[in-house]
């Protein structure tokens, strides 16, 4: 089957969906989308991704799929990295659901703020925001201190997804040196057969005041 991947380079949302289809050994045709230039906004898009946001599978036969975690789950299904036991899915469902409610806001979106000069580092809200990402550090390290993977000791989806967004923690300005499992994890998923890494940082575009996008 055909597939197209609708991305953009610098979103670790899109960056694990380009993981796992590395990981798999899959073709796809890789669609840029600057989401920084208006690329989203236009209506092409909108017929994609009502929401205008990235990534957005297609797959021929198939409607349009957006969310990037329903993508891991659906190009994942069938093979090692997606549980075939009930018990092994639900876990892999509660760490993929925690990346989006707790994680993408505490690391991904600080990070994005920071970097495209939506918020000062000494922003008065900046100490709550920190404090956050420390709470989803810690609560990774512990549950990371005698396991080697996020779900039943194998390498999954679950790792693929928060990898994305916890390796680049240290562009948000936190230090992992005092989260020691999480640090061997990450060597770990590095090691995976097929790993690539071509997430790359935002660009001069993404800026406040020089962007067009559903963020301005």
């Amino acid at each position: 089957m055909s597939l197209r991947l609708h991305d953009y380079a610098a979103s670790g949302n899109c960056y694990k969906v380009r993981l796992l289809l590395a990981q798999l050994d899959r073709e796809y045709e890789r669609v840029p989308v600057d989401i920084f230039a208006g690329d989203t906004l236009t209506e092409e898009f909108g017929r994609l991704n009502p929401v205008r946001e990235t990534p957005v599978l297609e797959e021929d036969g198939a409607d349009p799929l957006p969310e990037s975690n329903a993508i891991l789950l659906h190009l994942a299904d069938g093979t090692d990295l997606l549980a075939a036991d009930r018990a092994g899915r639900a876990q892999t469902l509660r760490w993929l659901f925690w990346e989006q409610s707790e994680v993408i806001p505490a690391l991904a979106g600080l990070r994005f703020r920071l970097m495209t000069g939506r918020l000062a580092p000494d922003a008065p809200d900046m100490e709550r925001r920190r404090a956050a990402g420390h709470a989803v550090l810690q609560i990774l390290d512990d549950h990371l201190r005698e396991r080697e993977f996020m779900v039943g000791g194998l390498y999954s989806v679950a790792d693929i997804s928060l990898y994305a967004y916890v390796s680049v923690a240290h562009e948000a300005g936190f230090d992992l040196s005092g989260h020691p499992a999480i640090g061997a994890w990450l060597e770990r998923v590095e090691s995976t057969e097929r790993f690539m890494n071509d997430f790359e940082t935002y660009p001069p575009n993404s800026q406040l005041g020089r962007s067009r996008s559903i963020y301005d």
